[in-house]
């Protein structure tokens, strides 16, 4: 807690614990809308013909009566060849969305499709789901619905030997996933988590990149908290995920990637958090997070920030439901290292990324909130200066500067005397100059703590003009009681 010095009972009053409740809500507020941010998409492979790699097409619109004969061609024709050449042909109108309604208004279509997904024909099965797959990218929930008779064969050949067939099928799941809400209600008692158990054991990294896109669509649902979440976390799928996102030589960016989403929307969902940190969720994640700065510095392989974005917000997330301090022995995340690879980071998000740098500092806000010993390493590892270079970057990188500045002066008078003299009251005379309202506020929180427990640096504040600097700002209403009680203490210093 914010203590009040007792020689100086007037000088806050009850402001700190008021500093201390805004606080609190402007960051609860800050990570509802991080844990609404969701990446719901779609994905189609055309990667057998070199004119469809590209997503471009030059088949043209079937009507019904072609789509009916390249139906009947592929159920009776009399070779096989001939049957096979039907399907690619309605696979390929199938790409447009007029085909996909013609296709699904007609009486017996899908039934005809899904016989030839289980027929004892490998390359007719093919060609079947590849049709399916085309049909599941369409952005109309009821070509999503049509799809539901082949959904649990869909699922069974998830359990086969073909890594491509088992791709495809994860991918045309995922796809469905996303469109509807029934076909989500019919795949979960048809098995789908005990699917993906299964799966996620492949050693193929094809597999599990499209297991773990079939799976982020799952945990973005909005029933995924009450109807999903409790499932997969009953099962063994987050072992299975924190082993991929293990670092090392066995590990794949691509698949990490796509399992440390997943792992973001499950910590989202605060279903069961506790859960996860037993499993060693934040030992893997903050080891992940070394590894990664460690890559930066060896590289300049395009990609690293792809996973540096799920990663960020996991660990952030995570250690707004367990204080850092209390981590026990996972990951010695108030260990210095931790702080050395978010400054790592910081520098490569400057060069390759910059809307990185809330993110990272949003996980810097959360780790130095509770921990004392993590502000005594930024102040020991000279951090703070690299710190408040940020600061002109934007008004959002201000705010989470200022916040972790506000985080390490709340520590107490220790901790100020480390923070001025120093460059940090230029720093907020240029921020009060500012016209945005956050940020100007965030920076009286600061001058107040910084107040409180350097008195001296009152009067260093009035010989560089501070007092002109509030009353730009005592007309915003917003800002009219903070800017008052700093006018009081400056007057009074």
């Amino acid at each position: 807690m914010w203590t009040r010095q007792p020689r100086r009972p007037g000088l806050m009053a009850c402001g700190v614990e008021e500093l201390r409740r805004r606080r609190r809500e402007r960051e609860a507020a800050l990570r509802k809308a991080r844990r609404e941010q969701q990446l719901v998409s779609k994905r189609l492979l055309r990667e057998d013909d070199p004119e469809e790699a590209g997503g471009e097409s030059s088949a043209a619109v079937l009507g019904e009566a072609e789509v009916q004969e390249f139906l009947r061609l592929a159920q009776r024709g009399t070779e096989e060849k001939e049957r096979e050449k039907a399907l690619v042909n309605l696979r390929r109108g199938l790409q447009h969305p007029e085909t996909q309604q013609i296709f699904i208004r007609l009486e017996g279509s899908m039934r005809t499709l899904v016989g030839l997904l289980t027929s004892n024909r490998a390359l007719l099965q093919l060609e079947a789901a590849r049709c399916l797959h085309e049909l599941s990218h369409s952005e109309q929930s009821v070509v999503a619905e049509a799809c539901l008779p082949a959904t649990s064969y869909l699922l069974t050949y998830l359990s086969g030997h073909s890594s491509d067939f088992i791709e495809l099928c994860l991918y045309t799941l995922g796809n469905l996933i996303v469109e509807s809400e029934v076909v989500r209600q019919q795949l979960l008692p048809q098995g789908i988590v005990s699917a993906l158990v299964a799966c996620i054991q492949s050693p193929h990294v094809a597999v599990l990149e499209a297991l773990g896109y079939a799976l982020s669509q799952l945990l973005q649902a909005k029933e995924a908290p009450e109807k999903i979440i409790p499932s997969i976390l009953d099962s063994l799928l987050p072992q299975h995920m924190l082993r991929l996102m293990q670092p090392g030589p066995k590990l794949n960016p691509g698949v990490a990637v796509e399992f440390a989403w997943c792992l973001h929307y499950i910590i989202c969902s605060q279903v069961n958090n506790a859960l996860l940190i037993t499993h060693g969720a934040l030992s893997t994640l903050g080891l992940l997070l070394l590894d990664l700065a460690g890559a930066v510095q060896r590289t300049e392989e395009a990609g690293l920030e792809l996973l540096a974005c799920p990663v960020l917000r996991c660990l952030s997330n995570l250690l707004t439901d367990v204080a850092v301090e209390a981590v026990g022995g996972q990951m010695q995340l108030k260990d210095e290292r931790i702080l050395a690879a978010l400054f790592i980071l910081f520098q490569f998000f400057l060069q390759k990324q910059p809307s990185l740098l809330p993110e990272g500092l949003w996980l810097l806000n959360n780790l130095t909130a509770s921990s004392p010993t993590l502000c005594t390493s930024l102040l020991s590892l000279d951090l703070i200066e690299p710190l408040l270079q940020l600061l002109p970057l934007s008004n959002v990188v201000s705010v989470l500067v200022l916040t972790v500045l506000c985080n390490v002066a709340e520590k107490g008078p220790a901790y100020c005397r480390q923070l001025w003299p120093g460059p940090l009251l230029p720093c907020l005379l240029n921020t009060l100059a500012l016209s945005d309202t956050e940020v100007v506020g965030q920076s009286l929180e600061l001058l107040q703590l910084l107040f409180l427990y350097r008195p001296e640096a009152v009067q260093a504040f009035l010989q560089q003009s501070g007092l002109q600097a509030l009353e730009r700002h005592q007309e915003e209403v917003q800002l009219q009681d903070r800017v008052h009680a700093l006018q009081q203490i400056a007057l009074r210093g």
